[in-house]
């Protein structure tokens, strides 16, 4: 499975991503945002965590007009996988990929420890891997991690069964204690913790392991 990692200014997580994706076996580019398209053949665009153009503006909103941004649309337009952590979440936000706003957490403090979490779905690729209602561990390392979307943008979600992990303990007022959601064709998951961070019990843990692992399963059956 072929792989590309954005870099922006500010990324922080983006070696922490390759090395989880290629963990699980995958083959991974980084790519600078000042490229104007991907790689031939990729399977999956990641979009990681950081401080993307240091947060200015709205955190991931000036990231969302990158000049790779464009390339990644075309990408999802065109079926392929998506995946954003933390600041990727909220780029992909940004960028209209998925529903819904990252806002300042709701206590107004950066958060930075493992949180529990439940799979809501395992209907798709990222979270095959779990068992629907299994709770897992991922650490979170955010200021605007509170997700927003409006009553009928909520039900929607839950509706289409979209949400793909709520928090067990709401750590920043997310609604619906929302943690993760996926677009319409299930392609494209964003994710405010990290289980790229969780991919080896040195690091305190290996729940996301099951994720990259299922993910690349999926990929390799298509």
């Amino acid at each position: 499975m072929k792989a590309a990692v954005l870099v922006f200014p500010g990324s922080n997580c983006d070696r922490d991503l390759k090395v989880a994706l290629e963990r699980a076996g995958a083959d991974v580019a980084m790519v600078w945002h000042k490229e104007d398209r991907l790689p031939e053949g990729l399977d999956l665009v990641a979009v990681p965590g950081g401080f993307s153009f240091g947060d200015y503006l709205r955190c991931g909103a000036i990231a969302a007009h990158s000049p790779i941004t464009a390339s990644l649309r075309r990408h999802a337009a065109r079926g392929g996988f998506v995946l954003g952590i933390c600041n990727g979440f909220q780029v992909l936000t940004e960028t209209g990929l998925l529903p819904g706003a990252l806002i300042r957490n709701a206590g107004l403090k950066f958060l930075c420890k493992d949180v529990a979490l439940r799979v809501e779905t395992a209907e798709s690729a990222f979270t095959a891997g779990y068992d629907e209602g299994q709770q897992v561990t991922f650490p979170i390392a955010h200021h605007d991690g509170n997700y927003q979307i409006g009553p009928e943008g909520l039900a929607a979600l839950r509706g289409e069964g979209r949400v793909a992990f709520t928090y067990v303990e709401n750590p920043n007022g997310s609604v619906g204690d929302i943690a993760g959601v996926l677009s319409p064709n299930r392609r494209v998951l964003g994710l405010m913790p990290h289980p790229e961070r969780a991919v080896d019990p040195v690091h305190g843990g290996s729940d996301g392991v099951a994720m990259f692992g299922a993910l690349l399963g999926a990929l390799a059956g298509a």
